[in-house]
C-alpha cells in the first residue's frame, strides 16, 4: 500500500500458525480489509497486532516496535475492537475518559453518530439490547483517538441502518488519518471502505484429520 502520511503500521514476518509468515504495511488514512473463511486466522492476526497474543515476528508503528513499550502503552495507540466485546463494570461510563468539557462534548457527538441516547451510559449493561452494547463498545474503542483501529466484524448482527452508521463512522476515522484494519467477509463493505485487501487461505487439515 502506498504511504499517504507520516503514520505507518508495518507487520514483518508475523507468524500465526498454521499460516505462513505475514508481512504488509498500512499507511495513515488507509484501510486494509482482511478476508478469509472461518478459522483462517483473521481475529488472531488482529489480536497479535494489538499485542494481545504473543507470536513470532515484528509489528512497528512509526518505526517503534511493539516490544519497545509496555502492552498498555502499545494498546493506547493500537486498539483492537472485538466482535465479542467485554465489559468490566456494571455500566459503560467507567470505561470512558473523565468528564472534562471537551471529553463530554466529544462523547456526546460520538453517541449521536451511533444513534445512542446519552442515558445508555448509566444504565446497567445487562439491561441494554445487544446492539446498544455493541455500539457502546465501538464508541469505547474510538473515544481516546488511537492511531490504529483493528475492527473484527464491527457491524456483525446489526440491522442495515445501524450497520450503515458504523460504516460511516469508520469512514470518518479513515478520513481523519487513522490506520484502519477490518477483518470479516462483507465484500460490499470492503468495496466501500478498503484501499487494499489481505486474503487469508483456509488452513490445511492437520495430519490424520479429514477435511469436511
Amino acid at each position: 500500500m502506498s504511504k499517504r502520511g507520516s503514520g505507518l503500521l508495518r507487520v514483518d514476518a508475523l507468524k500465526i500458525d498454521p499460516l505462513p509468515p505475514l508481512s504488509f504495511s498500512v499507511a495513515k488514512g488507509e484501510c486494509l480489509a482482511i478476508e478469509g473463511p472461518s478459522g483462517s486466522g483473521k481475529t488472531r492476526l488482529l489480536r497479535a497486532i494489538a499485542d494481545l497474543d504473543r507470536v513470532r515476528g515484528h509489528v512497528y508503528l512509526d518505526g517503534a516496535e511493539r516490544n519497545e513499550m509496555s502492552g498498555h502503552a502499545w494498546r493506547k495507540l493500537v486498539r483492537f475492537a472485538s466482535a465479542e466485546f467485554a465489559w468490566w463494570s456494571d455500566t459503560a461510563r467507567p470505561a470512558f475518559p473523565g468528564e472534562g468539557t471537551g471529553a463530554s462534548d466529544k462523547l456526546a457527538r460520538l453517541l449521536a453518530a451511533l444513534a445512542l441516547e446519552a442515558r445508555v451510559m448509566d444504565r446497567p449493561l445487562n439491561t441494554l439490547a445487544r446492539g446498544e452494547r455493541q455500539r457502546l463498545a465501538f464508541a469505547r474503542a474510538l473515544i481516546d483517538d488511537p492511531s490504529v483501529l483493528l475492527f473484527d466484524q464491527p457491524a456483525m448482527g446489526l440491522d442495515p441502518q445501524l450497520a450503515a452508521l458504523i460504516e460511516e463512522t469508520i469512514r470518518y476515522q479513515i478520513l481523519a488519518g487513522r490506520i484502519v484494519l477490518i477483518a470479516g467477509n462483507d465484500r460490499n463493505q470492503f468495496d466501500r471502505l478498503a484501499h487494499a485487501r489481505l486474503q487469508l487461505a483456509r488452513p490445511l487439515p492437520q495430519r490424520g484429520a479429514t477435511a469436511s
